[in-house]
């Protein structure tokens, strides 16, 4: 806010140069129109971004000039551009300038002022990542670059030399090291309810993918596209398999490939003709993105994939590197220095299959997503003179339309889509600017908007293109941190997926595919079970094809919500038999990224499923582990046909409204005022966790009207069910459910029930919910803590006949009766007598204190062991069933 006089000779007693000057206007220019703190993270990550990429150049020995710019030959930190700066041969160089500095043994100036050279004269071969720097971001180069520990001697100091040795990944490690401090700033705003804004949305969204998964997911999707139309490339490409079935990992081979399982007949026939036309596509007409880039790891694998398929086509890979960035490979993200950095890898893997790349001026499409909202539409009047009146009419509306469609386009991304356009005619519209016969001052600016508009053009037909390959990390977001106008975006135009931007993505993704193409992602598993994606899930079982997936679990982001990997084609084939790896032996437990590599590796949790057979079970999750004759059971009908699924009573106010049943005079399930409350609690089956009692005075009458700031606070819901025989559990757990037997209670919203609608009998029912049948069924649509009413659809109907039902439910009420006697044997059941050592002591005519105990441990290992063989064998009869 203090910059004093715009037009500013002196700063601070400083001099400014006629370029200084101008490139402070700009700076202020900018900063009044964005605000300073977001044009000082633009330049900072800006010169980030550099440094990274000249040492990565340097390294390699990709500078044109082969002078390092951070170290010398020997890897320390003197800059070899210091030393050989007279000699130096640099577009942009003022010689003169050089000898003065170096006479005034000004180190510091003359090492920023060659770095700014050398930037700028890479501008003509990398104009993505170096842009010519005389303006504002010259002025806000860091000093004391050279000091003991400034950023530069840092980087490196503490990054070994061989990690920046053509490992491109280098570069998305950094960036998402930079961006660690942002992502915790939005998270903590989260917490209080502070909506993630569009310029967080890459911090907050974006985690670096592991190379293995990446692996995996081009050359299952890329790479297969190819050895199924291309079958000779297998031998060379697909990797061999040892005795024991794990992958023998070699150089040069797709190690990540997951080969077809065996198909019936007519699938096999279905499959011929889609490959047919795989067989028919050259190299050259093969499109791959990446929507979601970030920092351009994945476009790097397919770059290197897309090499083995030009080699295996006949090309040369110096031959391929070209060919690639022109004709095969798409990048979109909506951050514009992640772009930057997906821009710069894909020119360094280019460069590293052909060291003359550089000079044949060929440029990726690699874009960050751009805005529409600030281009001057009046100077679509100076534009298109030469065309036709009916051209130029529709060329104009054509271009109004798509830049209607670009207005705030960062809060959307990739997942904009565009109606149809002639690309063709809008290209000519924009480069046609015939003069006018008069000089019309409003021109001024024309070059400009013509830059945004070509910008405009490009990213709109990356939009629209079709791909033969989609691979991709999405953005995680849940619909609550989305701000409004992308909340508002993704429910009218993605109602199925709503709920979170990677399952938005992945509809996204599977529409930009081409006939016949395949997507691959890496993505949250709540979609393969969550009710909330049951529209998605049987869209793609409709439409689609899951050709295989990789199932690592938790830790492949560290200590996180746990990921799936896979694959889909753009084609229906109903009858087929998908790959599936399931990394992880238990729900919820947390490995290393190295630990689930091993795993894929090792060929251990294979499985194959059937599509069609995912529609057996209610819901349609992708339960891929369960065995065919299982899945019989679903013929008939479910749980919730026999038990209706209730919600209890939220009192807005448990501190107001609850009690211990100690704390109070009287308490029972015909009041006066405080009644017996089932408000759930922890694992407990059978009998238990009776320590609540509510004040439910006049019916409740005081719940019922309970305001707070003018709302109603209270859920006093299904009222009409209370006091009735029911089965409850608690809804949010960590461990495994357990399903206790109530009769006379008022019921918590956190302790859900079931009542009876049919003659199932409800120890039966209490038996079998707490059987480990009932958990393996409800683990097939639901791997988060929370379960809800539609996961016990996943419970299939179970046929009794009577001496069976006698059976379970006499074991039943036994196991009730034992757990009973358990939770009374201690002072916080309302039926508590006597202490159990006390009551052993005076049976015992006072034995001596260690003889009561061990009398009462021996009394509860028999019990115990009682309740233990009784479950057991309810077990075996649910399992035989």
């Amino acid at each position: 806010d203090g910059f004093g006089d715009v037009n500013a000779d002196t700063v601070n007693g400083h001099l400014l140069s006629g370029t200084e000057k101008r490139q402070r206007q700009g700076l202020i220019h900018r900063i009044q129109a964005k605000g300073y703190e977001q044009i000082m993270e633009e330049v900072a990550y800006t010169w980030f971004n550099r440094f990274a990429a000249l040492r990565f150049m340097e390294v390699n020995g990709y500078l044109p000039s082969h002078i390092r710019v951070f170290t010398d030959d020997e890897g320390r930190f003197r800059p070899q551009i210091l030393a050989e700066a007279i000699h130096l041969e640099l577009d942009g160089l003022n010689m003169e300038k050089v000898y003065q500095l170096k006479d005034a043994n000004q180190e510091e100036k003359l090492f920023k002022y060659l770095l700014i050279v050398q930037c700028n004269a890479l501008n003509s071969i990398l104009p993505g990542m170096f842009q010519k720097i005389e303006d504002y971001t010259e002025l806000l180069l860091p000093d004391y670059l050279l000091r003991e520990g400034s950023v530069i001697e840092q980087m490196i100091t503490l990054i070994p030399e061989d990690t920046w040795k053509d490992q491109v990944q280098i570069i998305g490690w950094l960036y998402q090291y930079y961006n660690t401090e942002p992502k915790d700033k939005v998270f903590a705003d989260l917490k209080k309810n502070i909506k993630i804004s569009k310029q967080n949305i890459p911090a907050a969204t974006q985690l670096f993918t592991p190379d293995w998964i990446v692996h995996y997911m081009v050359e299952n999707s890329l790479g297969r596209l190819w050895v199924e139309g291309h079958p000779s490339a297998q031998e060379k490409y697909l990797p061999a398999h040892n005795a024991d079935g794990s992958v023998r990992v070699e150089e040069g081979k797709w190690n990540y490939y997951l080969e077809e399982a065996e198909q019936e007949p007519e699938v096999q026939a279905q499959l011929a003709e889609i490959r047919k036309q795989y067989a028919a596509l050259k190299p050259e007409e093969i499109l791959a993105i990446d929507p979601c880039a970030g920092s351009g790891h994945i476009l790097c694998v397919l770059f290197d994939v897309l090499v083995n398929i030009y080699e295996d086509y006949g090309y040369t890979a110096r031959e391929a590197a070209v060919s690639i960035v022109q004709n095969n490979l798409w990048g979109l993200d909506i951050d514009d220095r992640a772009a930057q950095l997906a821009y710069f890898a894909v020119m360094m893997k280019a460069r590293q299959y052909d060291r003359r790349f550089f000079s044949k001026g060929v440029q990726p499409h690699v874009y960050a997503i751009q805005e529409s909202n600030g281009i001057n539409r009046e100077h679509l009047n100076y534009l298109g003179r030469g065309l036709s009146d009916i051209e130029r009419n529709n060329a104009v509306n054509q271009m109004n339309a798509l830049l209607d469609e670009f207005i705030d386009a960062k809060e959307y991304g990739s997942i904009l889509q565009l109606r149809e356009y002639d690309w063709a005619l809008l290209s000519r519209f924009v480069e046609d600017t015939t003069p006018m016969q008069q000089m019309n001052f409003g021109e001024a600016g024309l070059d400009a908007t013509q830059t945004e508009l070509r910008m405009m053009i490009a990213q709109g037909q990356e939009l629209a293109q079709k791909y033969h390959a989609v691979v991709t990390n999405p953005p995680y977001m849940g619909a609550s941190g989305m701000g409004d106008k992308l909340s508002k975006f993704v429910k009218d135009n993605f109602p199925d997926t709503k709920s979170d931007m990677s399952t938005v993505c992945m509809e996204r993704c599977l529409a930009m595919c081409a006939d016949n193409g395949l997507m691959s992602m890496i993505n949250i598993p709540v979609w393969m079970f969550l009710s909330s994606y049951e529209k998605l899930r049987y869209s793609i079982l409709k439409n689609n094809t899951y050709i295989n997936m990789v199932h690592p679990g938790r830790g492949i982001f560290g200590s996180d919500f746990g990921t799936t990997t896979f694959v889909i084609a753009k084609y229906h084939i109903a009858d087929y038999t998908g790959n599936y790896c399931r990394l992880f032996r238990k729900q919820g437990e947390v490995e290393t990224v190295e630990a689930r590599e091993r795993a894929f590796l090792s060929g251990t949790g294979k499985y194959r499923a059937l599509q069609s057979n995912f529609t057996k079970i209610p819901g349609a999750p992708l339960a891929y582990w369960v065995p065919q004759h299982f899945l019989s059971l679903y013929a008939n009908n479910d749980f919730l046909d026999y038990y209706s699924f209730k919600r209890g009573v939220g009192t807005g106010d448990n501190d107001r409204f609850l009690r211990y049943w100690f704390e109070v005079a009287r308490a029972e399930n015909n009041g006066p005022k405080w009644f017996l409350y089932n408000k759930g609690g922890e694992f407990r089956k059978w009998y238990g966790n009776r320590e609540y009692v509510i004040n439910w005075e006049n019916d409740g009458y005081e719940i019922r009207h309970y305001y707070k700031d003018g709302r109603l606070a209270s859920r006093p819901q299904n009222t009409q069910y209370s006091f009735r025989e029911n089965i409850s559990y608690s809804s949010l757990t960590i461990g495994a459910l357990s399903f206790r037997h109530y009769i006379g209670f008022i019921n918590d919203q956190a302790g859900n029930y079931f009542i009876q609608n049919s003659d199932m009998p409800v120890m039966v029912a209490l038996a079998l919910l707490n059987s480990v049948v009932a958990p393996y069924c409800i683990s097939l649509k639901n791997s988060t803590l929370n379960t809800t009413a539609e996961d016990f659809r996943a419970i299939p109907c179970f046929t009794f006949d009577e001496k069976t039902i006698r059976i379970i439910n006499t074991l039943a009420i036994e196991c009730e009766g034992i757990s009973r006697d358990d939770w009374d044997s201690f002072e916080t059941s309302w039926d508590f007598q006597c202490h159990p050592l006390v009551g052993t002591a005076i049976g015992q005519h006072y034995l001596r204190l260690a003889d009561c105990w061990r009398e009462w441990e021996h009394t509860c290992n028999d019990r115990f062991t009682q309740l233990k063989a009784n479950e057991e064998r309810l077990n075996r009869i649910f399992i035989d069933i």
